[in-house]
């Protein structure tokens, strides 16, 4: 019998769900035949699959311990050559400024560098993340952004900060915007809603107004910011937080972010690749407005970050709107 001790990254979540990431091995229905079969306890009683576990809870594993190591796979930490570019920190979350060509996470075994993969190494460099001791936990991030779009990113450093972040984020409490350049005259603000459906073989999306089966709901706040030389700065306030919304939103309104491979126009891509060295979208997650995040992140509330761009997009704004 083995027997684990609930601590407080590990509370506040299903058992069947921390046995899914303790025993990360074991197929769903194993883990819950055992749970019904009385094999696995907790605080020495029967427990259902959904109870919520507490710190200090003790669960009781009657299996073999061979059955649990051939079931547990401990966890891989690979080591980042990046440093994450932080802009604020305490004792719970981390901003990230992210850079154009850095994913967000790791993506299906590769060993490319990634934001979280910089977050855990730099937390083990300050002690404040043990792999050995945190069975189920491993720091991560509350939202992301594609490869070449860079801005502000949340790390969360424990289970509490995660959980509530997400949740913030689910709500619409946390308002996340960003800054581009489109070409064309965007000449008022503007609050449009469209369905976007995705061709997962292409990597692509396609924006429609009208509903479809497999189409999710987008709205997108527009805010036009300057106009010169037949190209517009927006502001674009993320209200639903799809793949590529901003991109193929404003591409199918007619006003396609300069520097965009996927839905821009080749020609204005091109001569802003020319001139400027610019290879990807010209878009930026600038500002976060935290708001209704409960105890123990409620001192975050009414609080505003940005990040500022890189110095290739701000000369591009600086040649086009000064």
């Amino acid at each position: 019998m083995k027997e684990i001790i609930i601590q407080k990254n590990e509370s506040q979540q299903r058992l069947d769900r921390f046995l899914q990431k303790y025993l990360n091995k074991a197929p769903r229905s194993f883990i819950f035949k055992m749970i019904r079969k009385k094999n696995i306890k907790v605080n020495g009683k029967r427990a259902e699959p959904n109870i919520m576990l507490n710190e200090g809870d003790r669960i009781q594993l009657f299996l073999a311990d061979e059955t649990i190591e051939n079931f547990r796979e401990e966890k891989k930490v690979i080591k980042s050559k990046i440093a994450p570019n932080i802009i604020y920190e305490d004792d719970n979350i981390l901003l990230i400024n992210k850079e154009v060509g850095i994913l967000s996470h790791g993506a299906g075994g590769s060993f490319e560098e990634n934001v979280v993969d910089s977050i855990i190494q730099y937390l083990i460099e300050k002690g404040e993340y043990v792999p050995r001791i945190e069975r189920t936990f491993t720091p991560s991030i509350c939202n992301r952004l594609d490869r070449n779009t860079s801005g502000l990113i949340i790390g969360a450093k424990n289970y509490d900060s995660l959980k509530l972040v997400n949740e913030a984020m689910k709500r619409g409490h946390i308002r996340k915007f960003y800054k581009t350049i489109v070409k064309g005259r965007v000449e008022r603000e503007m609050r449009e809603v469209a369905y976007l459906a995705k061709d997962e073989d292409r990597n692509l999306v396609e924006v429609m107004e009208e509903d479809m089966e497999g189409a999710k709901k987008i709205v997108t706040n527009i805010t036009p910011l300057k106009y010169s030389k037949g190209y517009t700065l927006l502001e674009i306030e993320l209200i639903t937080g799809r793949t590529h919304q901003i991109r193929s939103h404003l591409s199918a309104l007619g006003f396609p972010i300069i520097g965009d491979r996927k839905y821009g126009r080749k020609a204005v891509n091109e001569s802003f690749r020319k001139q400027y060295g610019l290879d990807n979208q010209w878009l930026h997650a600038y500002k976060l407005e935290f708001n209704g995040l409960e105890a123990p992140l409620d001192y975050l509330n009414g609080r505003v970050f940005t990040a500022q761009a890189s110095r290739k997009f701000l000369n591009i704004e600086k040649d086009l709107f000064s």
